[in-house]
């Protein structure tokens, strides 16, 4: 167990949500996953978070994502914080994933509100509080983002999950409504964790007091995504604002089709990972799309992470 349990306001700056690599046949690739956490940490993400909607976490076994937790805990050793979403539909294989996360040695479990069942804020409230009692020295970050689940936690939930449950600590917000954010964090309290999870609301959530980010942005450009926080905290506004800007390119190149069919598509052609397969529902992006990938990588260039000859996995392109 590492230090970031017991100290979960440490639990800053950008942690990166990565993607689950696959072979072409389909199956977890945990070499091509270690290796991009190596490349993750090279470029300064402050942590790791594995298994979160850019992780296909709902096309996969229970099984298969808790290996792939494990992966990450033993690639990083410690050297940075892991936060894996462990949440389910299910409250049986959401206790299951949190207890199996808990055991390998991760410091915060995030948890999705249960998807496509729509429960009420009361349902929220209990949810949250039975997994948190499982694993009460394990810190409990909740995971709003109602276009993927069809719910949204209220602020007023999370003021009283906060209040009620010790190791209740902070919550993802992966929603455009960016009063929401503000009034999560006056209802709660600002000692309450919020970081970003919507890529354009990053850098302004750090002026309401936020915690940073966890963006699918930092899958290709984690330096940059790492040195706004940091230009941001150091009072450079102007260069946490020209970073802001520069990103966009690669912010919109994220969503030409559903993420994470584009970033695999570019982690794969720079040799981070051996395929971009992505399991169904999903496919991989369309001529179309490759195309529009290809020009906002062109326009968004200047932001890309480098990537070294050593950096790259042996059968990538």
């Amino acid at each position: 167990m590492t230090n970031w349990r017991t100290r979960p306001e440490e639990l800053t700056g950008s942690i990166a949500p990565v993607i689950t690599p696959f072979t072409a046949d389909g199956a977890v690739d945990h070499e091509s996953l270690a290796n991009l956490v190596e490349w993750q940490l090279k470029q300064g993400s402050d942590g790791i978070s594995i298994g979160g909607s850019t992780g296909e976490p709902s096309a996969q076994s229970i099984e298969e994502r808790a290996a792939a937790i494990r992966t990450v805990v033993k690639t990083v050793d410690g050297r940075a914080p892991v936060v894996p979403g462990t949440g389910s539909a299910k409250l049986d294989e959401t206790i299951e994933l949190t207890g199996a996360a808990h055991e390998a040695g991760v410091d915060a479990a995030l948890i999705i509100t249960p998807y496509y069942a729509k429960p009420t804020q009361e349902a929220l409230y209990v949810w949250y509080s039975a997994v948190a009692k499982e694993y009460p020295d394990l810190p409990i970050i909740a995971y709003n983002v109602p276009t993927r689940t069809a719910v949204e936690i209220a602020p007023e939930t999370v003021a009283r999950l906060h209040r009620d449950v010790p190791n209740f600590v902070g919550i993802k917000e992966t929603t455009k409504d960016f009063e929401h954010f503000s009034r999560v964090i006056r209802a709660a309290g600002r000692d309450l964790l919020v970081w970003s999870g919507i890529e354009l609301l990053c850098l302004p959530l750090l002026a309401l007091g936020g915690t940073g980010f966890v963006s699918a942005t930092a899958n290709i450009a984690p330096g940059a995504t790492k040195r706004m926080y940091e230009a941001f905290h150091d009072g450079r506004l102007d260069d946490a604002l020209d970073i802001h800007y520069g990103l966009h390119p690669l912010v919109d190149l994220i969503f030409v089709e559903t993420n994470p069919a584009p970033v695999k598509w570019v982690l794969a052609q720079r040799g981070l990972i051996r395929s971009e397969h992505v399991r169904p529902p999903l496919i991989t992006p369309t001529d179309a799309g490759k195309d529009k990938i290809r020009a906002l990588l062109d326009e968004g260039g200047d932001f890309l992470s480098p990537v070294e000859r050593a950096d790259t996995i042996a059968g990538g392109n």
